[in-house]
This record gives C-alpha cells, structure tokens and sequence, in this order.
C-alpha cells in the first residue's frame, strides 16, 4: 500500500517536509492556461469537513512545466500530476508533455468548473494515445452510476482509479448567507467516507482496476476500511490541513489496525470485505 495526497491538499514545495512522508505526491490540478479561480472566501469549515471552492486555481501548463515540476523533482519524491481542462485535446496535449513521474491523475470530476468538460472515456482514450505513463481516471460519487464509468474510462485505457473527488455542498453563516463565494463547494472530510467506501467498492467489482481510495481518511482504521473495501492505495486530504503529520500517525495506527482486525498486513488487507449477497471478497 502507498500513502498518498489528494490533489489540492498539500503544497509540497511550501510543506517538503510532509510531502517527503508519503509514498508519492500528487500535484493540485494543471490546466493549459493559468487560472486565478474562484473569488474569496474560497475555503470554510462546516461541523463534520470542509467546503472548497478553489476552481482549479494554478499557474498553467508552461510554468508548471518549467518551474514547478523540476523543482518536485528534487523532493525525491515519486510525482503524480493532476490534469485537467475543457476538452479531451486539453488534456491530451498536457500528457503529452510530462515525462519523468510516477503517474497521471485525470481530474475528470471537479465540482467548481462551470465548463463541460468531454466524456470521462473520450478524455481517458486521448490521453491514453498521447502517453505511455499510467493514467489514473478521478471519478465523482456524485454520478448515479459511478461504477458504469469506472468501467468506461477502463474500457477507454485507464490504468487505475482515484476515487473519490468532492461532492457539492451548502453552507450557511450566522446571517443565513452561504460561506463561499460562489455559493456552493466541494464537500470533504470524514462525513464523506462511507460514500467513498461504497464507490471504492463497487468499482473494485466491476473493473478489478488499482484504486487510490480517498474521502474522509482521517486514521489508520479509515485507511484499512478503504483497503479491505478493494483500494490497493490510499490518499489523506482533509485532514492534512489540521494535522501535517498524519502521513506518520496514521501508518502507525494502521498496523495497530491491521493487528487488531486480524490482518497480517496492509497488503493483504485489500478486497478482504465480502459482500452480503454473495459473501465472496471483493476483486481487486
């Protein structure tokens, strides 16, 4: 199992230190052109996680290109970039441009674009033809069937999965007016680990895919359950705002975990929940 970023949670060049915790680091999301993204206040605290409307905001492909990503190099780190657009052209181009990391990360599920992007399969087959690299396919639990796309961007050359992004959400302030600018927000934090649970589940069954499992990973516990639920990989978001050293505390509580549920380790761990209607283990 390697222990992760979600993509947005962590600045690895302003945090080396944390970044140099995990098993790799994944970038915020890379567009073609530089964007400033949504108006403040983009961030707020709600009782159970955390609402964001940042709206992909980065410094665009050529300076990422040619400033950031050399220097994520140098934290000795395996990289994995997240890419984005408003076409599959968008992102092909920007895949085929990377050269030297770890992995791609297809952001096919932002909540705070406005801008229709292609199908997730369009996107996944024109990246899959502009790169040799592994593309991981970032899916939303907001679709109604996640695992009908999961088994599209497979179909379409994925090689693994990210799930889960944010879901939309509202919140409200004293005065009943909402606490983000553009109104609404990506929705994380713990009260979203059962929805990624179900999401990493069902997509383990129907693709058999490598999935990076997140949404509300706040211990080693929350990291065995996405595991057993058939996420070969798991990634921490939220909670590195609150707790920079939770890549270390929750390797730690995971093996306490995996003691403690009767698992010789994380690896074997993985697809070890079985389903009630069939009490098999899940495929992963």
């Amino acid at each position: 199992m390697r222990l992760l970023n979600a993509s947005g949670c962590l600045d690895a060049l302003a945090a080396p230190e944390v970044a140099r915790e995990l098993d790799g680091f994944v970038t915020k999301t890379v567009t073609p052109l530089p964007r400033e993204g949504a108006a403040p206040p983009r961030i707020a605290e709600t009782a159970h996680g955390m609402l964001n409307a940042i709206g992909l905001a980065n410094p665009g492909r050529e300076r990422f290109l040619a400033d950031h990503l050399p220097r994520l190099r140098e934290l000795g780190v395996p990289v994995w970039v997240s890419v984005g657009g408003f076409c599959a052209d968008d992102y092909a181009e920007t895949c085929s441009r990377l050269t030297d990391i770890e992995a791609v990360e297809l952001n096919l599920s932002c909540p705070n674009v406005d801008e229709a992007a292609d199908s997730a399969a369009e996107i996944v087959a024109a990246c899959r033809s502009a790169t040799p690299l592994p593309l991981y396919a970032k899916l939303s639990a907001a679709h109604p069937d996640i695992a009908e796309v999961a088994r599209a961007v497979a179909a379409a050359g994925a090689d693994g999965l990210s799930l889960v992004n944010t879901l939309r959400g509202t919140a409200l302030d004293k005065q009943l007016r909402p606490m983000l600018a553009r109104g609404s927000g990506g929705y994380s934090g713990p009260a979203l680990k059962p929805v990624a649970l179900h999401a990493v589940r069902v997509c383990a069954e129907a693709t058999g895919l490598p999935i990076v499992g997140m949404g509300g990973v706040a211990s080693g516990r929350d990291a065995l359950e996405f595991l057993a639920c058939g996420a070969r990989d798991v990634a921490l978001g939220t909670v590195l705002f609150s707790d920079p050293g939770a890549p270390a505390r929750v390797r730690s509580e995971l093996a306490a975990a995996c003691a403690d549920a009767g698992v010789a380790s994380p690896d074997d761990a993985v697809g070890i929940a079985k389903t009630p209607e069939t009490g098999e283990k899940i495929t992963a």
